[in-house]
C-alpha cells in the first residue's frame, strides 16, 4: 500500500485532494497535515512513498518543507500545488528535487495522473536499489589480462564524468558489465539504472517504450505511460543494442540528448530530463551509418568514450580465472561444493574457439559441474564440453 501525505493550509482543498485519492485506490493510504511545520514533522517520523506540497502556507512554505525534506527523506518524492500566481515559484521547485507541479484547483485527471507517475518512480527506485544489490555481487569484470585491465581503467577515468560511453563488442562478452560498472562507479549511482534492449523490443512500440506516450496515442494505449527516459531520470540509461533502433527512434534519442527533453508519443509536450547514456552494440556502426541505417550525427553524440569488449578467443589468459568464478558462483545458486577443474581440463578449454564468449563458457562450466566427476578432468570436459 501507497502511503501519501497531503500538506495543505486550506482546509477544504485539503479534503477535496484526500477525497480524491482515498476513492481513487484502495492501495492508497492517505494522511494529512495542515501546515509546514506539521507535515515536515510527519515526514520526519513517519515513512511516506509520496508528499502532496501545497507552495504558499504560513509558518513554512511549501519550498521550505521541499527543501528541508531532502536532508531528512531525500527519497520522498515531492508534487507541488500551486496558485495561479505561484507558477514561476512552481517551475522552480523542481530544480530543486520536486517531481512535478499541479495548479489549483487540482484538474482530477492531471492528479491523479501525476499521482501515479510519481509512485511508479519510486517503485523503479527501489527496485533499482534491490537490483544493485545483486548487481555488485553478480555483475563483476572478471580477468587480469592486459585488455581488461585497460577497460578497467578507462572505467575508473570515465564514470565520474557525465560523458556518453558506447561499448562494442561480439555477443556474449560482457558490454552489460560495462555499464553496471559505469553507473555503480558514478555521482548517478544512488538513482535509478534503467536497461533497454533495443532488439528485443518491435520497432512499432520502441518510441513509447523509451519516451512514454498518452492516453489515445495509439489504439492499446488505455491510459498515460511514463517512457524509460524518465525513469532514469537523474540516473544511467542504457540502451543496449543501439544499432538495432529504427530510424524514427534514433532521431528522437537524438533530440533528448541534444537538449536534454523528450516527449511522449501523441503529444507535443516537452518534458526536462536528465539522464547519462550508455549505448552498446555488436554492430558495425560506421558500415551502418554507410549503407543507411544508423545515423551519424546520433553516432557521433553517443561515441564521445569509446570501449571495446574484447572477444575471449582474444583473452585466453582470463579462461582460468573465469572457470574458477563461475565455479564458485554456480556452486552457490546450485546448493552444491566448489568443484576443481584438472590442469588438462583448463588446459582443454583454454584451446577451444569460444564463438559465444562468457555466456558460452558459464554454461559449459555448469554443464562441467553438473555432470562431471568431483574434479573436473580432460576427459569430462571432451564428454561434456566438446566443440
Amino acid at each position: 500500500m501507497s502511503k501519501i501525505l497531503v500538506i495543505e493550509d486550506e482546509a477544504a482543498i485539503r479534503r477535496v485532494l484526500v477525497k480524491i485519492l482515498s476513492e481513487e485506490s484502495d492501495s492508497y493510504e492517505v494522511e494529512e497535515a495542515e501546515n509546514g511545520v506539521v507535515g515536515l514533522e510527519m515526514i520526519r517520523k513517519n515513512d511516506y512513498d509520496l508528499a502532496l506540497c501545497d507552495i504558499k502556507m504560513p509558518k513554512m512554505d511549501g519550498v521550505e518543507v521541499l527543501q528541508s525534506s531532502k536532508n531528512i527523506k531525500p527519497e520522498v518524492p515531492f508534487i507541488m500545488i500551486s496558485g495561479h500566481g505561484d507558477l514561476d515559484t512552481a517551475v522552480n521547485t523542481m530544480r530543486l528535487g520536486a517531481f512535478d507541479y499541479i495548479s489549483k484547483p487540482p484538474d482530477l485527471n492531471r492528479l491523479l495522473t501525476t499521482v501515479r507517475n510519481a509512485l511508479q518512480k519510486k517503485e523503479l527506485i527501489i527496485e533499482n536499489k534491490i537490483l544493485k544489490k545483486k548487481v555488485s555481487k553478480s555483475f563483476q569484470m572478471v580477468g587480469e589480462s592486459p585488455e581488461i585491465a585497460i577497460i578497467k581503467e578507462m572505467i575508473d577515468k570515465v564514470a565520474p564524468t557525465d560523458a556518453r560511453v558506447l561499448v562494442t563488442g561480439e555477443n556474449g562478452t560482457g558490454k552489460e558489465l560495462v555499464a553496471h560498472w559505469l553507473h555503480e562507479k558514478s555521482e548517478r549511482s544512488s538513482a535509478p539504472f534503467i536497461e533497454v534492449n533495443c532488439a528485443a523490443i518491435p520497432s512499432e512500440l520502441i518510441e513509447s517504450e523509451l519516451f512514454g506516450h498518452v492516453k489515445g496515442a495509439f489504439t492499446s494505449a488505455v491510459k498515460d505511460r511514463a517512457g524509460k527516459f524518465e525513469a532514469a531520470n537523474k540516473g544511467t540509461i542504457f540502451l543496449d543494442e543501439i544499432g538495432d533502433m529504427s530510424l524514427s527512434a534514433q532521431a528522437k534519442v537524438l533530440r533528448a540528448l541534444q537538449e536534454n527533453k523528450i516527449s511522449r508519443v501523441g503529444t507535443d509536450k516537452d518534458i526536462k530530463v536528465d539522464v547519462r547514456v550508455i549505448a552498446a552494440t555488436n554492430k558495425d556502426l560506421i558500415k551502418e551509418i554507410e549503407e543507411g541505417r544508423f545515423r551519424e550525427d546520433l553516432y557521433h553524440r553517443l561515441a564521445v568514450i569509446l570501449i571495446h569488449v574484447p572477444a575471449l578467443n582474444d583473452r585466453r589468459t582470463d579462461i582460468p580465472v573465469l572457470i574458477e568464478h563461475f565455479s564458485n558462483q554456480i556452486a552457490t545458486e546450485q546448493g552444491v561444493a566448489v568443484k576443481g577443474f584438472s590442469k588438462k581440463a583448463i588446459a582443454l578449454l583454454k584451446s577451444y574457439n569460444w564463438t559465444g564468449n562468457i555466456r558460452e563458457l558459464r554454461n559449459v562450466v555448469e554443464r562441467l559441474i553438473i555432470l562431471g566427476g568431483e574434479e573436473v578432468s580432460e576427459a569430462d570436459v571432451k564428454l561434456f564440453a566438446s566443440k
